[in-house]
């Protein structure tokens, strides 16, 4: 196996030189570093990053905590994390919670500085007291909109206003009857996209109709279907639904099929989180569209500031862009 000394020897520098170009140093002159560079393809040599942490005081892992991978939004946003978090040389240690404060919190308190240099987690069903038990001096990062009481940094999208733009992309459409799949009683999400449903429908001065707003408790395609064949067998059905993910929307699409209507032109629907099916659906799949790349980006970045001595800075709350990506669902 190569060594610092060999690549120094080949690239006829010193192997100081050579460390520097392996940590990514920029004070090394550009004549140096092409040569480094090609003495370390030439050889081989790949760096000890178990020593390398070692004196760096890290261990070179990060945790991400999430509800459920087998939902799409979490599949992707996870792959995300990971492709952030390798180009500074971490790696990260998944743990699905299935959104139960249990396992959520069995998870939080098992995160400790001999494992992890620092968390980003997504919890559904956290209590402020639950991060006491958190060791101290590991930095975490929130994603999505569960309200606890700590000075911890967050990231997230304005979901209000996300759910008010599809709302009013239906209401542009001149649908009036606009129903609603999702609603839950502990999930944070789902009660600002309701906001944001209620508040477009009273900005075009439509009363709500409590009929047309279903629950979820989970956020599964047979869930949707389910909801939609409800909606479907009343007296008079709706003319559009807001589903408050794409999973949702997809079971919606496929129980809407099944009972022979036809979307968009008897019904338009939308969704929210743009996984990659909801393009591939038939019809294609209106949805809201958060920037998931910058929503990993930016939680590792704010890691790695923590991570670096940051502990003294005021938490930061990122709202991330999100946009209406308009598909054959409500536009044929």
């Amino acid at each position: 196996m190569a060594t610092l000394k060999d690549v120094a020897k080949l690239a006829g520098v010193s192997v100081k030189t050579v460390s520097n170009v392996v940590n990514g140093y920029d004070f090394v002159k550009p004549e140096n570093r092409k040569r480094v560079e090609e003495a370390l393809a030439s050889t081989g040599y790949r760096p000890n990053l178990g020593a390398r942490n070692l004196r760096r005081g890290r261990t070179g892992f990060l945790g991400l905590m999430l509800p459920e991978l087998s939902i799409p939004y979490f599949g992707e946003l996870a792959g995300l994390v990971l492709q952030a978090a390798q180009e500074h040389e971490w790696n990260v240690l998944i743990e699905q919670t299935l959104g139960t404060r249990e396992r959520e919190r069995n998870t939080l308190s098992a995160l400790g500085p001999h494992l992890i240099d620092g968390a980003i987690i997504s919890p559904e069903a956290l209590h402020t007291n639950d991060f006491e038990d958190l060791a101290p001096g590991v930095p975490l990062v929130m994603l999505g909109e569960h309200v606890v009481d700590v000075p911890i940094d967050h990231v997230g999208i304005d979901n209000v206003q996300a759910a008010r733009i599809a709302v009013r992309h239906l209401l542009s459409l001149g649908r009036r009857r606009i129903a609603a799949i999702g609603a839950h009683p502990q999930r944070h999400t789902a009660a600002q996209r309701l906001e944001g449903y209620h508040s477009a429908l009273e900005e075009a001065g439509l009363a709500p109709v409590p009929e047309l707003v279903l629950p979820a408790l989970r956020y599964h395609r047979a869930n949707g279907a389910e909801a939609m064949a409800h909606l479907l067998a009343l007296p008079e059905p709706p003319d559009a639904v807001f589903c408050f993910n794409d999973l949702l929307a997809i079971g919606a699409l496929r129980a809407a099929a099944e009972r022979g209507v036809q979307v968009p032109s008897d019904m338009a629907i939308v969704g929210f989180d743009n996984n990659e099916e909801s393009a591939y659906s038939l019809p294609s799949l209106t949805t809201i569209a958060p920037d998931k790349a910058a929503i990993a980006r930016t939680a590792v970045d704010l890691l790695r500031r923590r991570i670096a001595g940051g502990s003294d800075i005021e938490p930061e709350d990122v709202q991330t862009p999100f946009s209406l990506e308009i598909r054959n669902s409500t536009v044929a």
